[in-house]
Order: C-alpha cells, then sequence, then structure tokens
C-alpha cells in the first residue's frame, strides 16, 4: 500500500508540480509570497516525481545508479540537512538570502531524506522478486526438483 502511495505521490509530481513546491514552500518558509523560483523549479519536481515512479514500478530492474543516487541523497539529508538545504534553495530559487527558513525545516529535511531511502528500500525489495515460473524456466531437471521441493 505505501508503494501505491509512493507511486502516486510521484504521479502527481511529475503532473502537477506546482502545489506541492507551493505547499513546501508555505510549510517551510516564513515568508514564502517572497521566493523567485528559477525556472528548472518544476522540472527538478518532475524528475524526483519521475525518479519516484520509475524506481517503485520497475523494480530491480530499474537502474542501481538511479537507485544508488536517491540512497546516498536520502543518507545525507538524514545525516547532513543543513548543506543539502542550502543546495536545494541554490538550485531552486534565485533569492536565497531572503528566504526565511522556519525551525522544523532541518527535522523536515531528515524526514525527506527518510522517505527518499524507503523509496530505495522499496524499489530493491518487492519489485524484483521473482516467481517459480521464472526461476524454473532454464534450469536443469535435477535442479529445478530441489527448488521446487523445497518451496
Amino acid at each position: 500500500m505505501l508503494r501505491n502511495l509512493l507511486i502516486g505521490f510521484g504521479l502527481v509530481e511529475i503532473v502537477k508540480p506546482e502545489p506541492i513546491i507551493g505547499a513546501c514552500e508555505r510549510i517551510g518558509l516564513r515568508n514564502p509570497s517572497s521566493t523567485q523560483r528559477r525556472p528548472l523549479a518544476l522540472t527538478g519536481a518532475r524528475l524526483e516525481g519521475l525518479v519516484f515512479v520509475w524506481l517503485l514500478v520497475r523494480g530491480r530492474k530499474g537502474s542501481t545508479l538511479v537507485s544508488g543516487l536517491l540512497g546516498l541523497a536520502g543518507l545525507v539529508l538524514v545525516l547532513l540537512p543543513r548543506p543539502m538545504i542550502t543546495l536545494s534553495q541554490h538550485l531552486v530559487y534565485a533569492n536565497t538570502d531572503d528566504l526565511e527558513l522556519q525551525p522544523w525545516v532541518v527535522p523536515a529535511a531528515r524526514l525527506l531524506g527518510v522517505l527518499y531511502l524507503t523509496v530505495t528500500l522499496l524499489s530493491r525489495s518487492t519489485g524484483g522478486e521473482t516467481t517459480t515460473d521464472e526461476e524454473d524456466a532454464g534450469c536443469e531437471e535435477s535442479t529445478c526438483r530441489l527448488r521446487l521441493a523445497s518451496s
């Protein structure tokens, strides 16, 4: 169920990133009306949604590079949120000096890191399971009997 919820969130982020970014700004900034977004901010949000959907739908068939990068970003957000907040602000906003962060932005960034790690783990755990039909295809007769007996 969590997988489907995250896929749904990713799809919404791909199709309509503006409301999600606006909600994050209202939650995380004391002065959300003074933001000056860079032109690629919406593209970045869409890319994040695309990565979520792609990894969660494709599972282990997805790119290990992409899942590794998402996992690394999640780990860094959990362990070192402040540099990641600063970096993301510079990527998304042209007026970073004017923005006033709420005190809960650091814990929220850590939660975002946990979300990234969750997507990474979900994409590895259930997305790549093989069925017995897939396992049985191409195995030798004696190996197949052993595999079926142990199931």
